[in-house]
């Protein structure tokens, strides 16, 4: 995956300028970014404020790692299945 220019914190510098009054092409042209960059970058992290954005990148990080666990023991499962099915 392609690495961003902008930080997050930046990002939502980028967005309260917009929502402080200046038009969005005005922000987009300002920082080099093109209508729909700004526009996604709305979705993922519009309303955020600093705080909120480590409390997210935290929760992301606890995500992954319950997602890697989950699938260590899934397969361990299907190992303990197969050695099971292959006795009886």
């Amino acid at each position: 995956m392609k690495k961003s220019r902008f930080t997050e914190t930046q990002i939502i510098a980028l967005l309260k300028e917009a929502d402080a009054g200046m038009l969005v092409k005005d922000v987009c042209r300002k920082h080099g970014i093109s209508d729909a960059t700004y526009y996604n970058w709305k979705a993922k992290y519009g309303g955020m404020q600093a705080s909120d954005l480590k409390r997210f990148k935290e929760m992301e990080y606890e995500l992954s790692r319950l997602k890697r666990m989950y699938a260590d023991m899934a397969l361990e499962n299907w190992a303990f299945k197969d050695l099971i099915e292959k006795k009886i």
